[in-house]
């Protein structure tokens, strides 16, 4: 069964901002982290990686 949301038009640019701030400002960063602590070297011992991939993961 589907729900049916209304929003006000502040309401949707409002949400449609915060996703085009994610998809072009938030994603691409969190790649960049994830490039860079891949070069690091060992992935089992390296926070940063982990941490990267964890922020990677509460956007989807």
């Amino acid at each position: 069964m589907s729900t049916v949301s209304y929003y006000t038009e502040d309401g949707l640019k409002k949400l449609k901002d915060e996703l085009e701030h994610l998809k072009f400002v938030e994603r691409p960063n969190i790649s960049q982290q994830i490039a860079e602590a891949r070069d690091k070297g060992d992935l089992s011992e390296n926070a940063e990686y982990d941490a990267a991939k964890e922020a990677q993961g509460c956007l989807k």
